[in-house]
């Protein structure tokens, strides 16, 4: 059974905000309102056709339970009511996953930062694999690619990488990759034969407007200066390069990808935003790291999450248990769908478990 009292709930709040937002806010506020609307809209559809069906079934069992209805038109009637019964069920499962709590970043896009762990020159290369593995994901998704800030690695791959990932619901789909990568192969360098383990460190911030999070300027330094790159590049003549510092948390971020100064501004801007949120949403996990850490994880970047074995062509996903012995589609973006799925599946069915209870 639906509890009742929460549609009711759900009903009065989208016409309130239905209300409010014909009254004439601020552009700010009327943004986050039009989320909230856009958002209700299809459950409280939802939750209207399921108070019909039940009014229908209502006035079916009144005439099935009615002494002076003829046995014709009582056998119509059951028929009438099965068919209701599995309509108002089925209404029952969509409304169930509706009230599931959502992630207000679901629908955002996604920076994305990659950084080699232990293992050297080997960590690099792995890191860059991984940064293809989300590039080709996210052109399957019809999403786009842009690197935000880069160093690379010696022998190849990247030292550390920075992108930002559009697409509606970039983050819904990213958001579970946070954690610790571990790579076995034999490196090329590796004559004989030995296998490696390395590791790569991914984080997915959701990208936030100025709306979701507002940060003080007097709390940020500002510094200007060239960017560092090859000899000669035009880039090294302006002081195009931008870092920004916040100075209440220490989270300092820096962007020279552009020759332009102003838009190298705009994504440190971007870019320090989703770290604050990160760190407030991640001081809010912590808070309740019981009730949420489950068996996806508790999205921890120090907690190893994956397992990328080349000998035996096999990805392992430790928290929940799944491998796929298709490593080369992994890599190549083609089967990573597969893990995702599977761990955005366990995350419903946790959530639905904890609604229930």
């Amino acid at each position: 059974m639906l509890p009742e009292q929460k549609l009711d709930a759900l009903l009065a709040r989208h016409a309130l905000v239905e209300s409010e937002l014909a009254s004439g806010l601020a552009a700010a506020a009327y943004v986050k309102l039009s989320r909230e609307f856009a958002e209700l809209a299809p459950v409280v559809e939802t939750i209207k056709a399921y108070r019909a069906v039940a009014a229908e079934i209502a006035d079916l069992d009144a005439l099935i339970a009615d002494p002076t209805t003829d046995a014709d038109m009582k056998k119509m009637v059951v028929a009438e009511s099965q068919a209701l019964e599995t309509r108002k069920s089925f209404l029952e499962k969509q409304i169930g996953h509706a009230l599931i709590p959502k992630d207000a970043m679901d629908d955002h896009n996604v920076i994305l930062e990659i950084r080699a762990g232990t293992g050297g020159d080997e960590a690099s290369l792995f890191a860059g694999d991984l940064f293809r593995m989300y590039e080709r994901y996210a052109a399957k998704q019809g999403w786009t690619t842009e690197v935000l800030s880069i160093s690379e690695g010696v022998k190849g791959g990247f030292k550390e990488i920075v992108a930002e990932i559009r697409g509606r619901g970039a983050f819904a789909k990213l958001k579970f990759e946070s954690g610790v990568h571990r790579v076995q192969r034999v490196p090329d360098t590796e004559s004989s034969g030995r296998i490696h383990t390395s590791a790569a460190t991914v984080a997915v911030l959701p990208e936030v407007e100025e709306v979701d999070i507002s940060i003080n300027v007097a709390d940020l330094k500002i510094d200007t200066m060239r960017a560092q790159g090859a000899g000669g590049q035009h880039v090294n003549k302006t002081e195009s390069a931008i870092r920004i510092t916040h100075l209440p948390s220490g989270i300092v971020v820096a962007v020279q990808e552009d020759r332009s100064q102003h838009r190298n501004r705009a994504t440190a801007m971007a870019m320090l935003r989703a770290k604050l949120y990160d760190a407030e949403r991640s001081k809010l996990d912590a808070e309740r790291a019981s009730e949420r850490r489950g068996q996806i994880g508790s999205g921890d970047r120090s907690e190893r999450i994956r397992t990328y074995n080349f000998p035996q062509g096999r990805v392992t996903d430790h928290r929940i248990n799944l491998t796929l012995h298709k490593l080369p589609q992994v890599i190549e973006g083609e089967a990573l769908g597969e893990i995702i799925d599977a761990l955005s599946a366990e995350h419903q069915a946790t959530l639905l478990a904890a609604e229930a209870s």
